[in-house]
């Protein structure tokens, strides 16, 4: 299983990678679409996370990782595709397709990594994940860097969503199941005494959203970022956390969700400050690189509910986390781009507000740190 969810871990991150990296130059030089198409499109994206609900009953038909390896079919063909469209409505068409595959990849990575790896070692099985995604990112902004000069967007989207749907054909060809794994409930779960994981959960979708939709397209719309300054950033970026985040997985370990968890919401309160009032396309950058790591620190949030699920709610109980944390997504940045028009520094100040409530709520955690045996 760790094999099967590292190879699929790199493709999905991949897509996203590749899809991200090449949307926002691809939408502004090729389609030529302003902040409130951004915003459209972006919560387009997010429909797909709010019905991961639905793979609760997906899995009634469809064995839990097959999903996962058809998922990143889906993903793969989404990406593929998406120079073909080079419309605001072709956007529309080819981000939903890809949302789909790399949302319901998500909601079953995450289960699975839950169901199969002990509660002392999960954090670290996430931060090892997330560190070979960071690898990954770093192969692809180096390779869409050099492609740049000889292939134009059409050629990249559908050279690297090939590279993809292959992987989820071989994902198709595994067996990585072990029998011993408690089978999971075929239901939606929906419990009062996990309200603190869906809480924020739902925090952490919301001002995620802000950063997604809105940081990027800053640097580029705002100050002028190229295909290869954002491509370089991605780079640096991911090098960054290839090194970091499997230590982040081990102070999960030691010490504790609560602290590692005000860590981060203490620092995105400045960080999303910084988007609103820096100037500097350095500072900038540097503020885009300590969003990402923290980003990575909400690995927490899960190992958290490991430690207060019932073993039998995992698989459920992530789609359903998924759902929430797509809540807010949906609206909010279609909603943060009309306050873009009025005043770009508005969806950042509104992150920073968004932290300081995590900050507060996060408090209220109290799990013991796992300790290896």
């Amino acid at each position: 299983m760790y094999r099967f969810l590292m190879v699929l871990t790199i493709s999905s991150t991949i897509g996203l990678q590749v899809w991200r990296t090449l949307f926002n130059n691809f939408a502004v030089e090729v389609v030529t679409l302003d902040g409130n198409h951004i915003g459209m499109i972006q919560s387009l994206r997010e429909v797909p996370g709010l019905l991961t609900l639905l793979v609760v009953f997906v899995l009634m038909i469809v064995k839990e990782h097959r999903l996962s390896a058809l998922s990143i079919l889906v993903l793969g063909l989404g990406v593929a595709v998406t120079g073909l469209f080079p419309s605001f409505l072709g956007l529309l068409f080819t981000t939903l397709i890809m949302s789909i595959g790399f949302h319901y990849y998500e909601t079953t990575n995450q289960s699975l990594t839950l169901q199969y790896f002990q509660k002392h070692t999960s954090p670290w099985v996430l931060g090892k994940m997330r560190s070979y995604s960071a690898a990954s990112n770093i192969a692809v902004g180096i390779l869409i860097y050099v492609l740049t000069s000889v292939l134009n967007y059409t050629q990249m989207y559908l050279l690297l969503g090939s590279f993809i749907c292959a992987t989820g054909v071989w994902g198709l060809r595994q067996d990585p199941v072990d029998r011993s794994v408690p089978p999971q409930h075929k239901k939606m779960v929906f419990r009062k005494k996990y309200w603190l994981f869906y809480f924020l959960t739902f925090m952490g979708g919301a001002r995620r959203q802000i950063f997604v939709a809105f940081a990027i397209f800053l640097l580029v719309k705002n100050f002028h970022f190229s295909i290869q300054e954002v491509t370089a950033l991605f780079v640096v970026n991911n090098l960054i956390n290839y090194f970091l985040s499997p230590l982040i997985g081990k102070s999960i370990i030691r010490f504790g969700e609560r602290k590692v968890l005000s860590l981060e919401y203490g620092s995105l309160i400045f960080v999303f400050l910084g988007y609103a009032v820096v100037k500097s396309k350095i500072a900038l950058a540097l503020l885009y690189i300590l969003d990402h790591i923290f980003f990575n620190f909400a690995i927490a949030i899960r190992t958290y509910f490991q430690k207060v699920a019932d073993p039998q709610d995992i698989a459920p109980s992530m789609a359903m986390g998924f759902t929430i944390n797509h809540i807010a997504a949906v609206f909010l940045p279609a909603v943060g781009g009309l306050l873009w028009m009025v005043d770009y520094r508005i969806p950042f100040v509104a992150g920073a507000a968004m932290s300081m409530i995590s900050l507060l709520a996060v408090q209220l955690i109290r799990v013991q740190p796992e300790v290896s045996p």
